[in-house]
């Protein structure tokens, strides 16, 4: 019984998966790959980095991810002036009850939209820190609680546009993947271009799962096997980066662990029950190119520098 339970359960979660990522191709046209990394990072519980040039579809792929698995979803436009206090919340004295009561910012939301992260300055940014990592708020010495599921997805102007400010590492690091989307090919931007506007289209667009479906799903994904020779072969690759002259500094074990959550989560995607290599290749460049650095900052890009590491170490 528990192994037809388990075939039935497998069958159930795969139909979702292909329901959930239909809807989501039916709005972003043309960004499969990027749409499958996107789901995988969020299966992972991971927070996601979008970087690239305005108006390819960044804001348009976070707003339907939240549409299709019906989670409640905020955005916040990050600009130079906003404060912590625009993201979290702030405290207002409160006259009948003679003390101050705290009024929660956009950040309770079970997805929220960080627009153009890196236009906000530092102390901005920070305000995210906390949440992705602990999944709470602290202000005026309260702690409180973010919804579950909770995840953050941002999106990031490239660093030679103006106005922009770097995200440090720890912020960095804080988010499970960064993916490009890119211009869409000859068919997908015509059919933009002639078809209807995306945002009417969200407007009448039908979930295909609710908040406990993705726990559901969620936990499907951390539960898939990983061999001991899978976990040998990340502890290759995170030793390597350890001991190359040509990178700056090496992978942390929280590298790691998020290498194997998205490598599941991308098993997952594709119907298996177990996690091959082949899926810890596949999501590494998104999972591993904003944690790599050259030793000349300027001679690869972090894709690159991961296609690298991945030619060096032969799968055990």
């Amino acid at each position: 019984m528990e192994a037809s339970a388990t075939l039935k359960d497998k069958f159930a979660f795969a139909k979702r998966i292909d329901l959930i990522l239909e809807r989501i191709n039916a709005i972003v046209i043309g960004k499969r790959q990027p749409v499958n990394l996107a789901l995988a990072c969020l299966l992972a519980r991971g927070h996601l980095l979008i970087e690239d040039v305005p108006g390819v579809g960044k804001t348009t792929l976070a707003h339907t991810l939240a549409k299709v698995l019906g989670l409640g979803y905020s955005r916040i436009q990050f600009t130079s002036d906003l404060l912590p206090a625009d993201v979290i919340g702030v405290s207002v004295y409160d006259s009948d009850s003679k003390g101050f009561k705290f009024h929660p910012g956009p950040i309770f939301s079970s997805l929220v939209l960080a627009d153009e992260i890196n236009r906000a300055t530092p102390k901005a940014q920070s305000a995210l820190l906390e949440a992705m990592e602990e999944r709470q708020v602290s202000t005026e010495g309260n702690t409180y609680a973010l919804p579950h599921p909770f995840f953050v997805i941002a999106t990031q102007n490239p660093r030679f546009q103006i106005g922009t400010f770097p995200l440090p590492e720890s912020q960095l690091d804080r988010f499970l993947m960064r993916i490009e989307l890119g211009y869409p090919d000859r068919a997908g931007e015509r059919e933009l271009l002639t078809g209807k506007d995306r945002r009417s289209m969200l407007k009448d667009l039908e979930p295909a799962a609710n908040a406990d479906v993705l726990l559901q799903l969620q936990h499907a994904a951390s539960s898939l096997h990983c061999s001991e020779a899978l976990v040998d072969y990340v502890q290759l690759l995170l030793a390597a980066t350890r001991q190359a002259d040509w990178l700056s500094c090496g992978l942390s074990p929280r590298a790691g662990i998020a290498l194997i959550q998205a490598a599941r989560s991308w098993a997952m995607l594709a119907g298996r029950s177990m996690v091959l290599p082949e899926d810890v290749q596949h999501v590494a460049p998104a999972v591993l190119g904003h944690r790599l650095q050259a030793r000349d900052a300027d001679a690869l890009p972090g894709a690159r520098l991961v296609a690298r590491l991945l030619a060096e170490v032969a799968i055990p």
